[in-house]
């Protein structure tokens, strides 16, 4: 049962398209009374989530101290159901979330999957703007004997990935985009997965409340066109790319033309790839 189903969409797609609001059948008149199951996926319902029936197991089901009606009660209000739970399903596995922490998407296992393809044992490999590290503790798992480097601006989510990241011996560090990476990794690194935030600006407001109201909107604000930190990081990654590494990221399609032509100025060979499945696009970028 994942967790991030209804987060298919990019982040530029989520901006265009809102939230859902009440359903008829939240709205039904019931003439019996409602078992505690049913109560509890029609009010779900009635505050718009679309696979209520499967949140509220995931609710009754949870082991936290906070009792169900409080849980509830947050989710009604908006509040990202991994937040509540504290923990996403990325790739098979359960990873640590926590509000103030991007939420990964199920699309971006599309940009894990070709970042596995390119991995070698051995390889050196940097999770950039990692959030809690949903992508390095992936190809961590699916690759032997990596050696993973991770980084992102917030506190919250560098303590995120240090906890998910533990049994892989990864090196966390808190800074923004290459500025906290030590000098010894200059020229050694072979695969840069950077799932940086693509959103433009003045979309933000058009994203569904419970991304735009509670995630840290540094994850989320790609500037005026969505692109400002995908220029950034292209902008420095062969400094940090070994011979015949690769640079990762995701977008949206509209955007993917554009993310490619930057990657091709500051000298990357760059390729597009889509899924349609998972509504995913990345860019990756040779050196």
């Amino acid at each position: 049962m994942r967790v991030t189903r209804q987060r298919n969409r990019s982040r530029s797609e989520e901006a265009t398209t809102g939230g859902h609001g009440p359903t008829r059948a939240a709205r039904r008149e019931w003439r019996t009374p409602l078992t505690p199951r049913a109560a509890l996926v029609a009010r779900l319902r009635a505050a718009g989530c679309v696979f209520a029936e499967e949140e509220a197991l995931l609710l009754e089901a949870a082991t936290g101290p906070e009792p169900l009606e409080a849980m509830v009660s947050r989710r009604t209000a908006g509040e990202p159901l991994e937040y509540i739970l504290g923990w996403v399903e990325f790739c098979g596995r359960r990873l640590t979330v926590r509000p103030g922490v991007f939420v990964p998407r199920r699309r971006t296992e599309f940009l894990v999957s070709h970042a596995i393809a390119l991995t070698l044992p051995g390889d050196v490999v940097l999770d950039l703007c990692c959030g809690c590290g949903a992508i390095g503790v992936a190809i961590g798992h699916a690759v032997d004997a990596v050696e993973l480097h991770a980084a992102d601006l917030g506190p919250a989510a560098v303590q995120c990935t240090r906890d998910n990241t533990a049994v892989l011996d990864a090196h966390v560090y808190q800074g923004d985009l290459f500025d906290p990476l030590p000098s010894s990794l200059r020229g050694r690194v072979n695969i840069l997965a950077a799932n940086v935030p693509y959103v433009p600006t003045d979309a933000i407001a058009e994203m569904p409340p419970e991304a735009r109201d509670h995630e840290p909107h540094v994850t989320l604000d790609g500037g005026a066109d969505g692109l400002d930190v995908v220029r950034r990081v292209a902008r420095h990654a062969s400094e940090w790319l070994a011979a015949a590494g690769h640079v990762l990221i995701e977008t949206s399609e509209r955007q993917a033309p554009i993310a490619a032509a930057i990657y091709a100025d500051a000298g990357l060979s760059p390729l597009i790839a889509h899924s349609d499945d998972l509504s995913a696009t990345i860019v990756i970028g040779a050196a």
